[in-house]
């Protein structure tokens, strides 16, 4: 894997580590103040999805990672 795919892949691995940090900061947070300033429920659900979807994304990312990693591994025997 030459140097320009590895900068890439770090690239794309920090980006799907923030996605997961902030998703998760930002779901805990919404989770406790949704109740304590009165949204009703179906927002809370709301914010779960955003989340899922979120967290889907970074997964979907990682797997190509992971993928990119292997080919270039085989490419190299």
């Amino acid at each position: 894997m030459s140097e320009a795919e590895d900068k890439a892949l770090a690239r794309k691995g920090r980006t799907a580590g923030l996605v997961i940090a902030v998703t998760m900061t930002l779901w805990v947070l919404l989770q406790w103040a949704a109740p304590a300033i009165g949204l009703p429920g179906r927002y809370a659900l709301l914010f779960d999805f955003a989340a899922l979807a979120a967290l889907i994304w970074a997964m979907v990312v990682i797997y190509q990672m992971w993928q990119a990693r292997r080919a270039s591994r085989e490419n190299q025997r």
